[in-house]
């Protein structure tokens, strides 16, 4: 308990200081938001309305730790402004419509990516020295090393262009409405999330792939693992429970932080693909100046990184009965 309690204390005081620092950049910058919104027609705008807006998107003469206080406030009360470029449109409602396409698509390809190079990476480093693993691992770094751009390009014009098998965008058929009850609708969207999918996935394996592999290299000489093998247990016994569960801590906490990253989106293989993520409702809102959408993107992706790394945390004491005897 004392551990979960130091732990959650660090987080709290990490959003903290990432909410505070959220505060203070779009206000150490020349003007405001609605000056650069109304900059090409000022001459037809009243000083009550561009006051007006002001007010509404928080930009007052009020001190600045009165501000600071309500900008705390409204965080914590679900309140994180509204979007200029989308307006009347709420941060809340414009992130909530992009956070489940984002999660969906980037949570799932991190997933996929960090099972498929563990795997690839257990089994190149039992077999270290053999033609596995000198094919697997320079290959998975090969692609890993070609830029999301230039394989998301490929893949469309191949697959969706060129044979026709998949749809070349969106994350649905267009024109239909979402059906959530329905299982044709559930399939529609895998259907479109195929190739965006794949691209996000291929990507991230030879990361896992080569840490997997680094890790269990450096326990195979333990004595532990000599142990297991004079025992005369199976050859998978020791790959298993022996040498990848004691390899998987740095790579729990390298999948952690994939995952919270994973909440800004695929931003080249959204926009290539016109995925409706987060990636795609950033880069309109960097274009825009929308700094209210801008800075709710910033801070949820910072409770996303700071949520995850504490699951982390939680997973490796599970995992290591060292830490759990230390905490006892």
């Amino acid at each position: 308990m004392g551990f979960f309690m130091r732990r959650l204390s660090f987080y709290f005081v990490a959003l903290l200081f990432a909410a505070t620092l959220n505060f203070i950049l779009p206000r150490a910058m020349p003007g405001d938001p609605v000056t650069m919104m109304f900059a090409n027609a000022m001459a037809h705008v009243s000083p009550e309305r561009i006051a007006a807006m002001q007010k509404l998107l928080g930009f007052v003469d009020a001190p600045l730790y009165q501000q600071y206080f309500t900008y705390l406030a409204n965080i914590f009360t679900g309140n994180w402004g509204i979007s200029i470029k989308f307006y009347p449109l709420s941060v809340n409602e414009l992130l909530g419509g992009a956070v489940g396409w984002s999660l969906f698509l980037t949570g799932t390809a991190v997933i996929l990516s960090f099972c498929i190079g563990s795997v690839l990476g257990i089994f190149a480093a039992w077999r270290r020295g053999s033609y596995y693993d000198a094919f697997i691992s320079p290959s998975m770094l090969v692609v890993q090393a070609v830029p999301s751009v230039v394989v998301a390009m490929l893949v469309l014009y191949t697959f969706a262009i060129g044979l026709e098998w998949f749809p070349s965008g969106n994350a649905y058929t267009s024109g239909t409405l979402p059906d959530w009850g329905s299982w044709a609708f559930y399939k529609d969207v895998a259907y479109h999330a195929a190739l965006p999918l794949a691209c996000a996935t291929v990507s991230q394996i030879g990361g896992f792939l080569i840490s997997m592999r680094n890790n269990m290299i450096n326990l195979l000489n333990e004595d532990f693992i000599t142990m297991a093998r004079a025992k005369g247990l199976s050859e998978n016994r020791v790959i298993f429970n022996y040498a990848a569960r004691n390899s998987m801590l740095p790579s729990v906490t390298a999948l952690s932080m994939a995952l919270g990253t994973a909440i800004s989106g695929q931003l080249i293989v959204e926009m290539i693909f016109n995925y409706p993520g987060l990636g795609t409702v950033l880069l309109n809102a960097i274009h825009a100046r929308d700094y209210q959408v801008l800075q709710g993107q910033l801070l949820l992706m910072t409770m996303f990184m700071l949520f995850f790394n504490f699951m982390a945390d939680l997973l490796i004491v599970v995992l290591d009965p060292r830490l759990r005897t230390g905490e006892k």
